[in-house]
């Protein structure tokens, strides 16, 4: 199988468990920019179990939650396409209204040159990634 998101080197990962990782995206107009990927290699939320589906989006609402925190966006912008890619993951993608694509989609034209914001740093998401996932510390 030549599957990229099966073949990512373990220096994008952010956090992980035992069911899926969360990675940064190397995109520098979108530094905050993530994925959340299933650890096994199924297409579609529906390949899931419901406890494995809600564990996945979970993790998303996690992730968007860590961003939003550190990186105050104007937006957060979360996709699940797989049309190229046919690996389960999430795109999870802070949005300013001075980046290059505002109000339109990352991968829509550029509407503008668009200003640099800064990237969260990777022990801080991902401990705000926990932080969100498990309150009062996991059990």
């Amino acid at each position: 199988m030549d599957c990229p998101l099966c073949a990512l080197p373990a220096g994008q990962t952010l956090w992980e468990d035992d069911r899926c990782r969360v990675i940064r995206v190397d995109d520098a107009a979108y530094p905050g920019f993530c994925r959340v990927v299933w650890g096994e290699h199924v297409a579609e939320m529906t390949d899931l179990g419901a406890a494995d589906r809600r564990h996945l989006l979970d993790v998303v609402m996690a992730t968007e939650a860590a961003l939003r925190s550190l990186l105050h966006p104007d937006k957060v912008n979360l996709a699940s396409f797989g049309n190229m890619v046919p690996h389960l993951h999430w795109h999870v993608i802070p949005r300013y209204r001075d980046d290059r694509h505002f109000p339109e989609s990352v991968w829509s034209a550029p509407q503008r040159e668009g200003v640099a914001h800064p990237a969260a740093d990777p022990v801080a998401l991902a401990r705000a990634i926990d932080g969100a996932l498990y309150p009062g510390g996991p059990d």
